[in-house]
């Protein structure tokens, strides 16, 4: 016994150095970074009780730095802003539409603006996609009318047959002298294989990673990632969502069977909210600038819907879309509904929500029930207590894999885009997200929403208050994570 300790105690004391070394490195840079309290003790005894591990979760998962690249990215995208001042209010409205701004929650508008959104646009026509099939049908038919060039920007790209379906298109587009850029976040398309985008770089087009992950490189990091979903056609169409590109994303997975995610496809003055948007991270990830008049052609009024677009990400001073969500709970006075299939809140985001339960606004929250991330899912759980506590009916999509990323404010505002109610979408992600100021386009909404409902699964509250132990332990274990949630 003692000849075995003898042998093993000079790894033990080496290992336990290493451990204390890393606590004192770790444990200061933790308290550095990390603003919010809760998260810095959290993180704190993680590296305290988790040896050596503990430092490195931190390292990879939780120090959310602003690197080189993202660095360059914040100072590109001050710049690119700087050099390509969007347009005026009166230059955005339609040629045939002199109407002022819709007097439906105004201050959501103003405040948008002050945040860094783009000012709110008239005259565009907006169609709404419920289902996947069909918002992957208008999709390719977009694509297939495109005369100048088609911007394409994704989180992930499968190499699946409604993978080959959409690069095939892109390779006959490219090949008739279309222009084509197709840019994918690094970690997102990690496993698409370049046999499929063969076609379509051999034929002209062009296809780039955005951050891409090169640990011989840099440091491990796989937290700031591109999670937009943009088409632009010919600047005069514009799609975007929740929707990525691969089998699942149209309910041909027999894990999570029926997809319900939801697209939206613009046509007037907004459009150009989401070029300069893909034009903006194409200039940083391909060093290409796209600054010719083709490429921003002129928008005349093509409907009646008031459309602002906001773009958030670390490259922005200001989490935009996070300070937009919590100022559309405030402005809430009758009906908050939210759909999100990740719901990992902020404390400042949970106490709006509650408060708004207290204030007698009508609070649901529709959420998944097939989980895709086990971490998110039970961190949600954690804080769907939360909400039941507080008198907010809370459901559980039952068809299928509910991925739609939503949120009504009473009948005259909502917000349809890529960010999820949670903190890596709203602190960590490159999101995009479209507020409609329309009350009949929220009114399509609510229905569809409503339609969800009848598909979902209302918790009760006592009930859920009863679950067991171990899924309540479960739970609690997976919160601590909800910092990169």
């Amino acid at each position: 016994m003692l000849t075995y300790v003898s042998e093993y105690l000079p790894h033990v004391s080496a290992f336990a150095l290493l451990d204390a070394l890393l606590i004192a490195f770790v444990i200061p840079w933790v308290l550095l970074k990390k603003r919010d309290s809760t998260v810095a003790v959290a993180w704190c005894l993680v590296v305290l009780f988790v040896p050596v591990l503990g430092a490195f979760l931190f390292w990879v998962i939780g120090y959310n730095y602003v690197h080189r690249r993202v660095r360059s990215k914040r100072s590109h995208h001050d710049a690119f802003r700087a050099a390509h001042p969007p347009p005026s209010r009166e230059a955005t409205r339609g040629a045939d539409d002199p109407a002022p701004p819709p007097p439906a929650l105004p201050r959501l508008a103003e405040l948008a603006l002050a945040v860094d959104a783009f000012p709110p646009t008239h005259g565009n026509a907006v169609a709404l996609y419920h289902a996947t099939e069909k918002a992957f049908a208008a999709l390719l038919e977009a694509i297939a009318g495109a005369r100048h060039h088609v911007h394409l920007e994704f989180f992930i790209l499968r190499s699946d047959a409604t993978g080959a379906r959409l690069y095939n298109l892109l390779a006959e587009k490219a090949r008739a002298g279309v222009e084509v850029r197709l840019l994918y976040d690094a970690v997102g398309g990690l496993f698409l294989s370049g046999r499929m985008l063969r076609p379509l770089i051999a034929a002209g087009g062009k296809v780039c990673e955005f951050l891409p992950v090169n640990p011989l490189r840099s440091w491990i990091q796989v937290n700031l990632r591109n999670h937009r979903k943009i088409v632009v056609v010919d600047g005069q169409q514009g799609l975007m969502g929740g929707m990525n590109i691969g089998d699942e994303y149209l309910g041909k997975s027999a894990r999570f069977g029926y997809w319900r995610d939801t697209f939206v496809r613009l046509e007037g003055p907004a459009v150009a909210g989401l070029q300069r948007i893909f034009t903006e991270d194409w200039h940083f990830a391909a060093h290409e600038s796209l600054n010719s008049p083709a490429y921003f052609p002129d928008l005349a009024s093509t409907g009646e819907a008031v459309v602002q677009v906001v773009e958030s990400g670390p490259d922005q001073e200001r989490n935009s879309i996070r300070e937009i969500y919590f100022a559309a709970i405030l402005a809430a006075e009758k009906r908050l509904w939210i759909a999100s299939p990740y719901f990992v809140p902020d404390s400042g985001l949970l106490d709006a929500l509650r408060l708004a339960r207290y204030r007698g606004v009508d609070v649901k929250l529709l959420c998944l029930m097939r989980p895709d991330h086990f971490l998110s899912f039970y961190a949600s759980r954690y804080y769907w207590a939360d909400m039941l506590a507080a008198g907010a009916e809370v459901y559980q999509y039952a068809k299928g894999m509910m991925h739609s990323k939503i949120v009504l404010v009473d009948t005259s505002w909502a917000m349809v885009g890529s960010a999820n109610l949670d903190n890596r979408s709203l602190h960590l992600n490159f999101e995009v997200g479209c507020m409609l100021h329309t009350p009949e386009l929220v009114v399509e909404l609510e229905r569809q929403f409503e339609e969800d409902l009848r598909q979902s699964v209302r918790l009760d509250a006592v009930t859920f208050a009863q679950r067991p132990f171990l899924v309540r332990l479960t739970e609690n274990a997976c919160r601590l994570f909800s910092p990169v949630l």
